[in-house]
Order: C-alpha cells, then sequence, then structure tokens
C-alpha cells in the first residue's frame, strides 16, 4: 500500500478499495496548493483544491447550513481529509475547522491544519477543536505518510 492506503498497481487490485482517498486542499496560496496537490496525487490520491474557507465550504456543501448527506459535496464527491493552511484571508483554517466540526455530515471528516508559524497556543487550539493532526509547512513526501492513518478509514 502507499501512502494514501491505496494498493500500488503493481499488486493485485483491491475490491475494497476501488476508488483512491479524496483529500480537499485548503490554502490561499497557490504554490503551497500545488505542493500538497502534487505529494498528494504522487500518492494516488484524488485531489481537490480550494484558495479559501468559503470555496471550502461551498464544496462541501456547508454554506449557509445547506448539508449534504453523508460527507458527499455538492457534487455527490465523497471527501475522506481536508486539509487547511491556518492563515488565510477572509476564514481562517480554524474557522473552517469549526464549520466542519459542527457539520452533523460532515464532522467525521479528518480535518488537517498546516501553517508556517510553529505556535504552540494555535496548535493546542486546533488540536482542542477537533483537528485530526497539526503539521508545519512546507509539507514534505514523509508528513504524506503521516496521513495513511487517516485515510484508512
Amino acid at each position: 500500500m502507499d501512502a494514501c492506503g491505496v494498493a500500488s498497481s503493481s499488486s493485485s487490485s483491491s475490491s475494497s478499495n476501488p476508488k483512491p482517498p479524496h483529500v480537499l486542499a485548503v490554502d490561499d496560496s497557490i504554490v503551497d496548493r500545488k505542493i500538497v496537490e502534487n505529494l498528494l496525487k504522487n500518492s494516488a490520491c484524488k485531489v481537490t483544491t480550494a484558495e479559501n474557507g468559503m470555496r471550502a465550504l461551498e464544496f462541501l456543501g456547508l454554506v449557509d447550513e445547506q448539508e449534504q448527506q453523508n460527507n458527499l459535496n455538492s457534487n455527490g464527491t465523497e471527501v475522506n481529509l481536508v486539509i487547511t493552511d491556518y492563515c488565510m484571508p477572509g476564514m481562517t483554517g480554524y474557522e473552517l475547522l469549526k464549520k466542519i466540526k459542527e457539520s452533523s455530515v460532515m464532522k467525521e471528516v479528518p480535518v488537517v491544519v498546516v501553517s508556517s508559524e510553529n505556535i504552540p497556543t494555535r496548535i493546542n487550539e486546533c488540536l482542542e477543536e477537533g483537528a485530526q493532526m497539526f503539521m508545519l509547512k512546507p509539507l514534505k513526501p514523509s508528513d504524506v505518510k503521516k496521513l495513511t492513518g487517516h485515510l484508512i478509514n
């Protein structure tokens, strides 16, 4: 299995996990979005990107208290993990985390918060609010391996 918990193409295909895990990557920096997208795609994940928290909420179907069934977004696509930057204009990653965790439909979806600033109070605040993990930027291939447990669920 690769870092996303998906059987590699060299082994026989597994019928228990036919679709690659779908990750929503949220970051206002196009460079950081591309880094996350490339790292995850190299690990056989499907990746959707959003440039801010509002776009992420729209994609997840959580705008205006309008929730979708299961953990499917408004397009009917299942999201297995959300990775969000902490510092973004308009809505911080912490605020996005809170909105996701307040949702009866999406609250079980793991959320990983990333930041270039190592601020212990910020890290604790996110973990207490329900973040699965807090990681420091820039993300590296070894960081993707740490996400494995959150994608196998």
